[in-house]
């Protein structure tokens, strides 16, 4: 993974202490609230519903034990013990003090992490795919790009104040597991007709209150002009994004006034006369530089039959591990490793509910020694809210289950109706209408029973606390959306989201349900799912086929 080099460790390191002077000031009343609030955002603090919540950055979602170990120490020192995963790949501290920030980014710098340009109107952290480098089907692996992205836009002065958040996301294979079609820009590795790799643009993606897919403005971009074209994207954005309205503000609302066709004409003219083939210009040993970050670690050369009959006796006798390893373990391009997948949705544990992407001080420590022992002592931070170890050999897996059995850390539900996308809502964010952590529970209470959950297959549910989308609730197979009526909390369903391939919004299924109703709303519509289904038909392909009708009639009585 990627070192800091002095340079980089300089400029963090300058940062802490600026921020420090910075908020000794606000803190002795010499800075007001309003020249305050923008540097705060540039720190990543926030001041969230019962107090301030720092957000820390993990680029394109890999860590190093020494990193999750830092983490743990900090949530024990200054928080109440645990972290939140966010759908960014980073993690939220939800209840730190003011006065504590500037020494929690001082040890966050101490390994190499940082909160910068985790908010703001800036370039934010780059997403990629959580198997990349790993997965057979990749054409190229997309991190050193991303780290090249990471390096252009870390404090780029032009794009430091841009009309409203900027979001990028890299992925290398055909199936997309960090939504890129739903960023402010998308970017696809593909080969064209001649075999050369290059990258599909697609621009004007986001949910939120105007929830759009992004559109292909370029359908092959040499990976030598990557920043140079991103230069002109982001040019054309800053020049005519809207800044009287913050709900108008982001480039997809931009590129819908526009039109995709003549956005990418302005692009296309922005980058000849600007920026394309000049200083941005990616050399192959700038390219090959960045590839050397992410080098293959030293995998084993190992005896796949062995491994797999010792896998096998287990498999066929341990239920427990069988189910794990289906659900929670992915093939791996080297023989004999597979990457395992760590729920972060382990729902209710000893009668107490874990909201999912939550994560406490203990299993973090441990989670840093297990990968040590097991994963080349690196960690992943997933879209999903759950975390992997890419690197397992397959003669490990049995031991490794057990351990994280014990953590509470190997509920076998990735891909299943459990594995649900939830943003922390009402009980911590100040922007939220509505709870969503209780629904979060009564869902998992109401679906509890794995055989019920594997024989629906794979769904994804998804629950927002606002019209934000922080958790993606448009293009879930299944969409919850917490609302405010009169003070109280209600939930507004909506069924055919993707956020895949081939991305599209959901469909509202009808009006909003009381909270005591939604686990029994959810039961009405699986059941219709079973009835309408032909063999072991997806959900997303009934709804696609049949429409919303049999699923309203069923919730209320009617197909209208």
């Amino acid at each position: 993974m990627y070192q800091y080099s002095y340079a980089d460790q300089t400029i963090v390191d300058e940062r802490v202490e600026q921020f420090r002077d910075q908020t000794r000031r606000f803190l002795a009343g010499e800075l007001e609230e309003e020249q305050y609030l923008p540097l705060r955002l540039q720190n990543g603090l926030y001041i969230q519903r019962h107090a301030p919540m720092l957000r820390i950055a993990i680029p394109y979602g890999l860590m190093s034990s020494t990193q999750l170990h830092k983490l743990a120490d900090i949530t024990t020192k200054y928080d109440k013990g645990y972290g939140h995963f966010t759908t960014r790949t980073n993690i939220q501290l939800n209840w730190v003090q003011l006065k504590d920030v500037p020494d929690i980014l001082a040890e966050l710098a101490s390994v190499q992490m940082h909160a910068i340009q985790t908010s703001g109107n800036c370039i934010r952290n780059t997403t990629t795919d959580p198997y990349a480098g790993i997965h057979s089907e990749e054409i190229e692996d997309p991190r050193p790009y991303c780290e090249i992205i990471r390096q252009w836009s870390t404090f780029h002065p032009e794009f430091a104040f841009l009309p409203r958040k900027f979001k990028i996301a890299v992925i290398g294979t055909a199936e997309d597991r960090s939504a890129s079609q739903l960023h402010d820009v998308g970017l696809r590795i593909i080969k064209n007709e001649q075999g050369d790799i290059g990258f599909e643009v697609l621009v004007g993606g986001g949910l939120g209150r105007t929830p759009i897919i992004g559109k292909l403005i370029k359908p092959f971009l040499e990976p030598k002009h990557l920043l140079s074209y991103l230069d002109a994207v982001l040019r054309v954005y800053n020049l005519n994004g809207r800044r009287d309205n913050k709900y108008k503000a982001r480039i997809k609302i931009l590129v819908e006034a526009m039109g995709a066709d003549e956005f990418a004409k302005q692009v296309e003219a922005e980058w000849k006369a600007h920026s394309k083939d000049g200083t941005l210009t990616l050399t192959d040993a700038h390219i090959a530089k960045a590839k050397t970050y992410f080098t293959e670690p030293d995998y084993e050369n190992l005896d796949g039959l062995s491994s797999q009959t010792a896998l096998k006796k287990h498999l066929d006798t341990n239920k427990d591990f069988a189910n794990w390893y289906q659900q929670n373990t992915t093939p791996h391009k080297v023989a004999g490793y597979r990457a395992v997948t760590i729920s972060l949705k382990a729902g209710m544990v000893d009668n107490k509910f874990i909201p999912p992407g939550d994560v406490t001080a203990q299993q973090m420590h441990a989670l840093a020694n297990l990968a040590q022992q097991y994963s080349f002592g690196e960690i992943r931070s997933t879209h999903q809210q759950n975390l992997v170890f890419a690197d397992v050999k397959t003669n490990d897996l049995f031991d490794l289950w057990q351990a994280l059995t014990e953590l509470n850390l190997a509920r076998p539900n990735i891909g299943t109706l459990t594995d649900m996308i939830v943003c922390p809502g009402f009980d911590y964010c100040g922007l939220a209408n509505a709870t969503t952590h209780n629904i979060a529970e009564q869902i998992n209470q109401k679906f509890d029973q794995l055989d019920y959950l594997y024989d629906l297959g794979k769904i994804q549910l998804n629950m927002s606390g606002c019209m934000n989308a922080c958790a993606h609730h448009h293009v879930g197979d299944i969409g919850i959306l917490g609302v405010d009526k009169k003070g109280e909390h209600w939930y507004q369903i909506s069924l055919g989201g993707n956020s895949g391939k081939n991305a599209q919004l959901g469909q509202i299924l009808g009006k909003a349900v009381a909270s005591n109703e939604v686990a029994n709303t959810l039961q009405t519509i699986l059941n219709t799912y079973i009835t309408q289904r032909e063999q072991d038909e997806p959900f997303s392909d009934v709804i696609a086929r049949t429409g919303l009708s049999p699923f309203k009639e069923a919730v209320y009585g009617t197909g209208k």
